[in-house]
């Protein structure tokens, strides 16, 4: 995918009114969530249903792939249901692994102190937000907090940029996006957020996103002046 992007490390502050932030993988380790999807959920399901790992590795690597960008994917109710488990009890039990990424806190403090409206949007279920707000505390920096099963379609969907003005208002040539998810990018970009950002490693005990068809920052440092 190439897209043309007339992005710059480092904007001119003055032209971004909005800063809109996704959390897992952007402003949280996303080494939490491939824990839990690729290792706890897995062994809990085998236990549970008397199957190997292996057997029950492929049962929700299936499932995920089919419902991928859904906004079922990101549902702690619809998995509850799928699965036979309390997948929010199960995310309560390994909450110890939630991490806030580098640099996070001073941007965002940055952001606050610069008069910047800070907004997250995040398609992660309201279970899952609030499990992350209340160990990190981040909620504190945030003007709006909005989650895509509100607005009634994920991020990644032709027309969520547009319907999310009913819910925070902003103007797209004076807005920032960062996320990790480049289908989001591209969305928004194709939408008209002018300053669309990724992240080079999301996980920070997994791979660098090579190839990437938007600038990505190994530190928000690299955005400030």
């Amino acid at each position: 995918m190439t897209i043309d992007v007339d992005n710059n490390k480092f904007p001119q502050w003055q032209d971004v009114d909005t800063v809109l932030l996704d959390m897992d993988g952007t402003l949280l380790d996303l080494h939490f969530d491939n824990h839990f999807w690729l290792q706890h959920v897995p062994a809990c399901y085998a236990e549970k249903h008397g199957v190997t790992r292996d057997e029950a590795f492929q049962l929700v690597m299936q499932r995920s792939a089919e419902t991928r960008s859904s906004l079922n994917w990101y549902c702690v109710d619809f998995w509850t249901r799928e699965l036979s488990l309390d997948i929010g009890q199960l995310k309560h039990d390994v909450s110890e692994k939630i991490s806030i990424r580098p640099d996070v806190v001073a941007f965002l403090s940055w952001l606050n102190e610069n008069d910047k409206r800070v907004v997250l949007v995040t398609n992660a279920h309201p279970v899952s937000l609030d499990l992350k707000m209340e160990k990190t505390k981040l909620h504190v920096h945030f003007d709006n907090i909005i989650n895509s099963h509100a607005v009634g379609m994920a991020k990644e969907h032709d027309g969520f940029w547009d319907k999310l003005q009913s819910y925070e208002a902003y103007d797209k040539s004076k807005t920032m996006l960062i996320d990790d998810n480049m289908e989001v990018l591209a969305c928004a970009h194709d939408y008209g957020i002018k300053y669309c950002y990724g992240i080079t490693q999301p996980d920070s005990r997994g791979d660098v996103v090579q190839g990437a068809a938007f600038v990505t920052l190994d530190s928000f440092n690299e955005l400030l002046p």
